[in-house]
């Protein structure tokens, strides 16, 4: 079976399940594992945001959303190259993978000759995540390393909220962009709960919304995680300096007391694959260092920020 991925997690999952050599397509941002980097890229955004301002990512998209223009291009050249028998989608959000016109588009460009079947994966908390790599296995025959993987990941998430389950739980707040402020949500507030905390401003398997800073100020949090959907820690840090001068953000506890940390959220957060129970794990060994004996995380994949460069 030939398989174009459309989405990172996906591409992830694939390769988790031993199928990386059925992969035949992929987008610009399947980085993981390093393999999928050496794929063809079927699809790339309509812009470059590297070297663009959170404010002017919202920016461009928004301007794209309300022209009706694309924020992602097929490359019709290399589709028909690869020619999958199946392309492996998300039905989620449209801002962070391809969605349904790049599906339909794929399809279109392919043709009734080789219209290639089509899986696409919708999921909103862990629990959905985790079905949707059992969707994935049965659509290419690997049910039994799906149900292999699945296990292992629901045993880690079990170990973390056994652990967590008589810890103090403070109140987090998850940003999931900086500016303009949004609060993370979908699988993030459920992460929150499991790691031992109470999640504020949003709702699991909700959507991410815009906030409003006083919504912040209310909610007082005793954590505060800095998640950019799509950037990795220095990107976020880059973008920090878009709320140090801000008064109310200055007054929260989770600042003065410097309880403010920036993950990596383009591999542990943003994507829902395998790998968001490395989110999880990271979340709980924020809200508990105590447990950093039974919880272990990648080196790297989380900074505790300075507070003096938050207060100014």
């Amino acid at each position: 079976m030939r398989i174009v991925s459309f989405l990172p997690s996906a591409t992830e999952t694939l390769y988790e399940l031993g199928a990386g050599s059925q992969i035949v397509g992929v987008t610009h941002e399947c980085k993981y594992p390093s393999q999928a980097r050496k794929k063809p890229r079927v699809i790339r955004s309509s812009f470059d945001p590297d070297h663009m301002t959170g404010r002017d990512i919202d920016n461009k998209i928004v301007e794209l959303m309300h022209s009706g223009k694309d924020i992602y291009i097929v490359d019709e050249n290399i589709l028909k190259r690869v020619c999958p028998d199946l392309i492996v989608a998300q039905g989620l959000c449209e801002v962070c993978s391809p969605f349904t016109k790049e599906i339909n588009r794929a399809v279109s460009i392919l043709g009734d000759r080789r219209r290639p079947d089509v899986l696409v994966l919708d999921p909103h908390d862990l629990d959905d995540i985790l079905v949707s790599i059992m969707d994935v296995a049965e659509k290419i025959g690997k049910v039994r390393e799906g149900r292999k993987l699945v296990a292992s990941l629901q045993k880690r998430i079990d170990r973390v909220r056994s652990i967590m389950k008589l810890k103090r739980r403070p109140k987090v707040l998850c940003v999931e962009w900086m500016d303009p402020l949004f609060t993370a949500g979908h699988w993030v507030p459920q992460m929150v709960e499991y790691a031992g905390g109470i999640n504020g401003l949003s709702s699991a398997g909700e959507p991410s919304r815009r906030m409003d800073i006083d919504e912040a100020v209310q909610l007082d949090p005793d954590a505060i995680v800095l998640m950019p959907c799509g950037l990795d820690i220095d990107q976020t840090l880059q973008e920090l300096p878009t709320l140090t001068g801000n008064e109310k953000w200055k007054s929260l506890q989770a600042v003065k007391n410097g309880n403010v940390y920036a993950v990596n959220a383009n591999a542990y957060f943003s994507k829902p694959g395998p790998r968001i129970i490395v989110g999880l794990e990271i979340i709980a060994k924020i809200l508990h260092p105590e447990t950093s004996g039974q919880i272990r995380v990648p080196k790297g994949s989380y900074k505790k920020i300075n507070t003096k460069l938050l207060l100014g």
